[in-house]
């Protein structure tokens, strides 16, 4: 009988340290030079062994910071209905709030940036006009669980307090309160969920390993004149990550943010 691929005999290994408990949960790995120099492997077979128990729960990726053993993570319940936006708060705020949970983002904002193709498709506009374009790490107690990138038409917030999405009084309060906020009333939102492999990017940024299954939803908001008024792709790691959509009987708001 041959032998197990060296990466899976460095898999075995890591697991067995972690269950005699040389590392704890919580505990950064040592390198993967180091770790190959003590096993007798290079590093291509170390990073193909944690690879593989990233993708088991094991082990956890941390963008720019290294490889950990994995603590027992709750996951977390991403509600979408057409009633989220309140006018006291962030839904994502509220809902990790019901879980008890410590919900905050991260973003940047990029203004003034030209429509990509399909960008400019799904909002109604030419190719190549500008755009409100911001970006968002969403967070649980300090974990990334969703990414989204959003964007706006520059012309419909232009010379308003709510042209920059995480600027200004407004900071924070969702599309749907933003733009109530100038005049424009958000009717409803379209959403298109698809299960996909995350990028090298994603999986990166949510501390998952490449290619492991993501839901990518794109959601674009619309006013009551039927304009698109936003439109986000939003990632969320399907290991990680439950998603339940609400359908109000009665009345109609937008989709949470």
């Amino acid at each position: 009988m041959s032998e197990h691929p060296p990466y899976l005999r460095i898999a075995d290994e890591l697991r067995r340290r972690i269950a005699e408990h040389v590392w704890e949960p919580g505990d950064r790995l040592p390198s993967r030079a180091q770790i190959g120099q003590e096993c007798g492997v290079g590093e291509n077979v170390v990073r193909r062994a944690q690879e593989l128990l990233i993708s088991q729960g094991v082990l956890e990726g941390r963008a720019g910071s290294g490889t950990y053993v994995a603590e027992t993570r709750q996951r977390v319940r991403v509600v979408r209905s057409t009633a989220r936006e309140q006018p006291g708060g962030a839904p994502f705020r509220q809902d990790m709030k019901a879980l008890g949970r410590q919900g905050d983002w991260e973003s940047r904002t990029d203004a003034k940036v030209p429509a990509p193709a399909e960008i400019a498709a799904r909002l109604g506009v030419a190719e190549g006009e500008l755009c409100v374009k911001t970006t968002y790490e969403f967070l649980a107690d300090g974990r990334p669980v969703q990414l989204s990138t959003s964007w706006e038409p520059y012309d419909l917030t232009a010379g308003t307090l709510v042209v920059l999405p995480e600027g200004g009084p407004h900071a924070g309060a969702g599309v749907v309160n933003r733009m109530a906020s100038i005049g424009v009333t958000v009717s409803h939102a379209v959403e298109q969920p698809e299960p996909r492999h995350a990028t090298a990017e994603e999986a990166s940024l949510l501390g998952i390993q490449k290619a492991a299954l993501v839901t990518h939803i794109r959601r674009t908001y619309y006013s009551d004149q039927g304009r698109p008024v936003e439109t986000a792709d939003i990632v969320v790691p399907a290991a990680h990550c439950e998603i339940v959509y609400e359908i109000p009987i009665h009345g109609s708001a937008a989709v949470s943010p």
